[in-house]
């Protein structure tokens, strides 16, 4: 898509006319006495929960924001791979995709060995590997995915939406306070008069706070943010420009000799770029002076920067300036050796770095990806407030490793090149090199769980090796067997807090008697210790608490509909009507087609005796069993959920 041509105009690029776009202001409603769960922040953190929660139509949300309406322009624009498999849970991928700038390659500028003063172009690399994620990285503003969960949250039963114009007072969690031990009191920041004060107070289950790096909610439990100083300051601006320099509409990292470093990322719509220009290096614990900064100071910078090159800006859309400082908070959550957690911490409550590696809003709808699931299952008993506990546990180990990787990537990318003037400066290609090396991280593909009761210590990976303990589930491609739809096996990962149970067939013709497949089917439907009969609630869908989906490593044409186990084809819905979503088959489609790509191959299922892949409602693989290891299937279901009642 190609928009902002004739001008930048916040919203939905696809009306004509820019006015149409403009969302009417919200209605201003009076909050709740009590929720079960209050979300302090529309950042991406807190609307992603929100969005999240509201899928879960028996769950009370309320959602608070000092703005006065939603964000239009700024902020994040870098979103990753996996944030983007996240976004298809949801729905909206293929949405996010059509309109945003898909970054493809990454060029790499530095001094011209011959004229030191201005710049030249010294490499490019491809910006995500092979087979890295199915969904690719994308550039787009932020307040575009916001819009995105806040229609998930209005198209939901709960049919929520926020309530702004709340700034937060005072939180208290009361241990004896029964089922809504914290109380939070809200001043609502429009009155009829300046002389009076209108306070809400709420009382809630839980208390997220998604508040930002001033997090009111993270002053409030005591908590605070700890590590390097701000000493580094960087300007942004998305501008619409002409310009000679040949990448512009590459994502470009420039190092010039002596006038500072740069990175232009590519904005959406085909025109509008971003650009990141180093300032002067401040010195200890001096801050940015922002009244005597202006975009014309920023345009001038990277006219300085890009030489022998020019931009011509004629419109600057947005810019600001911000200062680096790499922090991570004191705990993710007010737990203490008495009591479990009331209050929870995410997003830039609680962590900061740096943008340049686009990992903040990826960071935290990761964090509030974590918890909203968890938070949901012990909220309708399904299972222990103990597993509230393994958010903190496995998102402060990865935050802290972001914090780390930010601290040498901003160090490496603000540092002057290696010359012989400055023999201690970094060399281009190796700051090249770094950037590849850490190509999973920067997708958001990386993170890798620790064993818990949440994550097997893998005992048996070799029956599926591309399928890592602990990493996000991996798709790729297969075949529906109901209508021969080829699509993505991630795919069937819906923002509905289910745990997905693959079924990998072995060799055995697919449903015989001899199938390991048809076997655990009978096992799930007839045993006394089947997790779906454990688990599953009265009057719930056979699929809502345990998801079991069958793929075989047949032609899609050779498995007979007839033959299928009724567990793979559960009657759903108020008419009870039959699913033929849940049987899949390899790719073995001819490539010209677009098949021939064989998800038993690319993934290391091992093809004589399949195997089990248990994933939990977050898209991470929670456990690899053989095909008939029905008790260690029993045990995991048995350390995370609770009997139905």
């Amino acid at each position: 898509m190609q928009f902002h041509q004739n001008g930048f105009h916040p919203g939905d690029p696809r009306f004509s006319d820019p006015q149409d776009a403009v969302v009417a202001p919200p209605i201003k409603r009076p909050l709740p006495e009590q929720v079960d769960v209050l979300i302090v922040g529309c950042g991406p953190a807190g609307l992603n929960l929100a969005a999240q929660l509201s899928q879960f139509g028996n769950i009370s949300v309320a959602i608070v924001d000092q703005k006065d309406d939603r964000l239009l322009v700024g902020q994040a624009d870098g979103i990753a791979c996996r944030t983007i498999e996240m976004f298809q849970a949801y729905g909206f991928a293929d949405q996010i995709i059509q309109e945003g700038y898909q970054v493809n390659e990454a060029a790499f500028w530095k001094p011209d060995a011959d004229k030191p003063q201005e710049i030249s172009r010294s490499g490019k690399v491809p910006d995500v590997a092979d087979d890295l994620s199915e969904m690719p990285h994308l550039i787009i503003n932020q307040a575009r995915v916001h819009d995105e969960f806040l229609k998930v949250m209005q198209q939901s039963a709960l049919k929520l939406e926020p309530h702004y114009q709340r700034k937060l007072l005072g939180l208290e969690v009361d241990p004896n306070g029964g089922d809504y031990p914290v109380t939070v009191q809200l001043e609502r920041m429009v009155n009829f008069s300046q002389y009076t004060q209108e306070v809400e107070t709420v009382k809630a289950k839980y208390v997220v706070g998604c508040d930002g790096a001033r997090s009111a909610v993270r002053t409030a439990i005591g908590k605070e943010l700890v590590g390097d100083p701000l000493n580094q300051a960087w300007g942004v601006m998305d501008v619409l420009l002409n310009t000679d320099f040949p990448d512009i509409r590459l994502k470009s990292l420039i190092h010039s000799n002596n006038e500072g470093n740069m990175l232009i990322i590519p904005r959406e719509g085909g025109f509008m770029v971003r650009m990141y220009v180093e300032l002067d290096k401040l010195k200890e614990n001096e801050r940015v002076a922002r009244d005597q900064m202006t975009a014309d100071v920023l345009i001038a910078a990277a006219n300085r920067i890009l030489a022998p090159y020019t931009v011509d800006v004629k419109q600057v859309a947005w810019w600001s300036v911000y200062e680096i400082g790499q922090r991570i908070t004191t705990a993710f959550d007010d737990s203490t050796e008495d009591r479990a957690a009331r209050v929870f911490l995410a997003g830039d409550a609680c962590h900061t770095h740096s943008p340049k590696a686009g990992q903040g809003l990826n960071t935290s709808v990761m964090d509030t990806w974590n918890l909203g699931w968890k938070m949901a299952h012990v909220l309708n008993g399904l299972a222990d407030e103990s597993l509230l506990k393994t958010y903190s546990d496995e998102r402060r180990e990865y935050g802290q490793a972001l914090i780390d990787f930010d601290r040498k990537f901003s160090a490496m990318f603000s540092a002057k090149p290696k010359s012989a003037e400055n023999p201690d400066g970094v060399d281009p290609a190796e700051f090249q090199r770094y950037f590849q090396l850490f190509g999973e991280y920067t997708a958001g593909v990386s993170i890798q769980y620790r064993p818990s009761i949440m994550v097997s210590e893998g005992v048996h990976q070799e029956l599926a090796t591309g399928l890592t303990v602990g990493k996000r589930f991996h798709s790729a491609p297969v075949v529906r067997q109901g209508d021969a739809k080829p699509m993505q096996l991630g795919h069937c990962h819906t923002a509905n807090g289910a745990y997905r149970v693959y079924a990998f067939g072995g060799s055995d013709e697919p449903m015989s008697d001899s199938c390991g497949v048809k076997a655990l089917c009978d096992f799930l439907a007839e045993d006394a210790k089947s997790p779906l009969k454990l688990y599953t609630p009265a009057g719930a869908e056979a699929d809502s608490v345990i998801d079991l989906r069958a793929v075989f490593q047949q032609h899609h044409q050779s498995v007979e509909t007839s033959t299928i186990h009724p567990v793979l084809a559960p009657l759903k819905g108020t008419l009870g009507l039959r699913d033929y979503e849940k049987v899949f088959c390899a790719d073995n489609r001819p490539e010209s087609s677009g098949g021939g790509k064989d998800i038993y191959a690319m993934r290391g299922i091992n093809r004589e005796q399949g195997c089990i892949v248990i994933v939990r409602p977050d898209q991470y693989v929670a456990e690899v069993l053989p095909l008939n290891d029905y008790e260690g299937l029993s045990n995991f279901f048995a350390g995370v959920l609770k009997p139905a009642s």
